[in-house]
């Protein structure tokens, strides 16, 4: 498997801290609430840890679980981490106060699995908080095969094609539509706090052309609050257990 290809099937991870990253830490605090104070916080899919530092500034209380040996290795750096699969996670039920899935489910075995057992070790009250691919985004980001080669980049419009193609041609990723996420939370004990969809950061469109790129990150924000949103990069569900 190439370099390409296996971070497109694993993903890969935030390596810098930019705008984006920032944007999302933001919402991230705003869903937790008064759960960050001194709670217990994990990481599922940490990558490096970039998440685990950021979150280190409100509780030492932050854990990290990595599929991958290299990226738990630099992760373990920056705090307690483990290697392990996000549908077994190694810690008992009821222990973390939120879980952070930021753009991994859509890379496991299992979605449904790696769901269910982020709100078991949640405790009651607990919150998960879950960012992943859209399916209406006008581009897959993660790249498509096209007779038996794999082409790295964003491809427009191929998570628009019925579910049969689409997966023949990205079967290492998925996308979600808002219903597809919600059957995976159908009989966990959770109620639903937000659901929305949101635009990319743009932070490369800003690096290289400043003036275009915040034009268009300032567009594309606005459109979040209309029913075009519906068309953002990824989906935000925040979700509280109930019991």
């Amino acid at each position: 498997m190439s370099v390409p290809e296996k971070a497109a099937e694993r993903g890969v991870p935030s390596l810098v801290w930019r705008a984006g990253q920032e944007r999302r830490l933001a919402m991230i605090r705003a869903a937790a609430g008064d759960r960050l104070d001194g709670g217990a916080i994990l990481d599922v899919g940490c990558g490096i840890g970039v998440y685990l530092d950021a979150l280190r500034a409100h509780t030492p209380y932050v854990f990290g679980v990595e599929v991958e040996g290299e990226y738990a290795r630099e992760a373990a750096a920056r705090g307690y981490v483990t290697q392990a699969l996000g549908e077994r996670l190694p810690f008992a039920e009821g222990c973390f106060d939120l879980v952070l899935s930021h753009e991994v489910i859509e890379h496991v075995a299992d979605d449904r699995a790696c769901v269910a057992d982020m709100v078991r070790v949640l405790k009651p009250g607990g919150r998960l908080v879950l960012f992943c691919p859209n399916r209406w985004y006008p581009f897959e980001t993660h790249g498509h095969y096209w007779r038996g080669v794999y082409h790295f980049g964003n491809t427009p419009l191929i998570n628009y094609l019925p579910d049969p193609l689409r997966n023949r041609l990205v079967p290492h990723a998925r996308a979600y539509t808002v219903a597809g996420l919600r059957r995976l939370l159908r009989g966990l004990p959770v109620r639903v706090v937000v659901h929305t969809q949101i635009y990319p950061g743009y932070d490369n469109l800003v690096q290289r052309w400043p003036v275009l790129g915040r034009m268009v990150r300032w567009l594309s924000y606005r459109l979040e609050r209309t029913p075009l949103r519906l068309w953002g990069l990824s989906h935000f569900l925040v979700v509280e257990k109930v019991i």
